[in-house]
């Protein structure tokens, strides 16, 4: 019968057969991800316990340190044997009172004499919170992407550097200097984060060695511009810092006076935050960057151009990294600023970013609790506790959550399927090796 295919009549196989859709067209198999894409999306995909048990964890190990520091403890320590209801009631002591200053430093203050002094903390930790944000989400939205930014401090140096050569020198009114003073900045973060999207997209070079290097170029520029006189340093001054913030280009208090340390910047990165989940979320633009995040090989065989992505991806993050810098020269410093003006966000951020998973609202709200362990420090050193103390707390939450098998070994939760996995095929290796 014609238009019947050779050898097929009667029930008879085909004599010929199409070859494996296994992969793209040529028949080729998609190259696996990259292992820093692996390990990112593990790190990222943790549950929401995980990320709860490991601030738990974390506070705990804060409280064993606030114990061991304490004078009142260490001194009932000494006749244990002879009294211990005395270590034991010295030991509760300096735990509630440390965590009940951090409370009242970060939350609310129940010891103030009017309303507004009693949530006078809780404006402060938002405040603290807003660049932290901001530099979260830069990192955030380049680990979507498979790049690990590491240099949220360069650029912010670099924003605050566009900032202070563009904006400092104009007498403009408040409406046209501040939201210049604002773009100054975020358009100097972008073209230093966008410098290292171009380089790897140009030579392939890896982004932590890029970014770590322009951190240490951006911060000697910025020394270099504070130390020459007719670019960044105050006149009359020989110390390297800028002249101040002018009024017109700060942000205004949110609240009014009795609350200085929130102003409207921390309106902008909500917008921010808001404008990232849309982006990495709901638009094609952000679809295609989670296909890079995902297996960068796969996205190029499906027509995607990953290197555009790459530098797309590092001008947003750069932008938000000098949004970070602009929350600190237009809010919270008016006397001018130096070369510690990122004052550790930008490593900071990594840890927001991590402890968000990467998602915008998850930066967010690690961003706040970042910014609430921050002014609650303060009022812990009041009472005597090392400062330090919070910045291990915060190191610990980040460790627990890159180690969820410690976490699980811990609380004794039960393992995942991709821990089951891993420990079989451990087995069946082990075992083909000794065969």
């Amino acid at each position: 019968m014609s238009g019947t295919m050779p050898g097929a009549a009667d029930g008879a196989r085909p004599t010929e057969q199409l070859p494996p859709a296994s992969g793209p067209l040529t028949g080729e198999e998609v190259p696996p991800p990259p292992r820093s894409s692996v390990f990112l999306k593990e790190l990222l995909r943790g549950s929401a316990m995980t990320t709860i048990l490991a601030i738990v964890l974390a506070m705990v190990v804060g409280g064993v340190l606030i114990a061991i520091t304490n004078s009142d403890v260490q001194a009932a320590a000494g006749y244990f044997f002879a009294q211990p209801g005395d270590t034991f009631a010295a030991i509760w002591n300096a735990v509630y009172n440390g965590y009940e200053a951090l409370f009242r430093g970060a939350v609310f203050n129940f010891r103030g004499a009017s309303f507004e002094a009693q949530i006078r903390p809780l404006t402060n930790s938002l405040g603290f919170a807003a660049p932290l944000i901001a530099a979260g989400l830069g990192v955030a939205l380049a680990f979507r992407v498979g790049l690990f930014n590491i240099g949220a401090r360069g650029q912010m140096l670099v924003g605050a550097m566009f900032a202070g050569l563009f904006a400092f020198n104009l007498d403009l009114p408040i409406w046209i200097h501040l939201p210049v003073t604002l773009l100054a900045g975020i358009v100097g973060g972008a073209l230093w984060g966008g410098l290292v999207g171009i380089l790897k997209a140009k030579t392939g070079a890896h982004e932590v060695i890029l970014t770590i290097m322009l951190n240490y170029v951006a911060f000697y520029l910025l020394m270099w511009m504070l130390r020459t006189p007719g670019l960044l340093q105050m006149e009359g001054q020989n110390q390297p810092q800028s002249q101040p913030t002018p009024v017109t280009a700060q942000f205004p208090d949110l609240l009014g006076p009795l609350f200085p340390q929130l102003d409207w910047g921390f309106v902008v990165v909500v917008a921010a935050t808001l404008l990232v989940w849309w982006v990495i979320e709901r638009s094609s633009l952000g679809l295609r960057m989670r296909a890079v995040g995902e297996n960068p090989h796969a996205a190029r065989a499906a027509g995607i151009n990953v290197e555009r992505l790459y530098v797309y991806a590092m001008l947003f993050a750069g932008g938000l990294a000098g949004l970070a810098a602009m929350n600190q020269i237009q809010g919270n410093v008016t006397t001018g600023f130096g070369a510690t003006i990122d004052a550790g966000i930008g490593f900071d951020a990594i840890t927001v970013a991590l402890l968000g998973r990467s998602r915008a609202w998850g930066t967010f709200a690690a961003g706040i609790l970042f910014g609430a362990l921050k002014a609650g420090s303060f009022s812990m050193q009041a009472q005597g506790i090392p400062v330090d103390i919070v910045l291990v707390v915060q190191s610990l939450i980040v460790l627990f959550i890159a180690a969820p098998p410690l976490l699980r070994a811990v609380f004794f939760l039960p393992k995942t399927d991709l821990e089951k996995a891993a420990k079989a095929r451990a087995k069946a290796a082990k075992k083909a090796v000794t065969a």
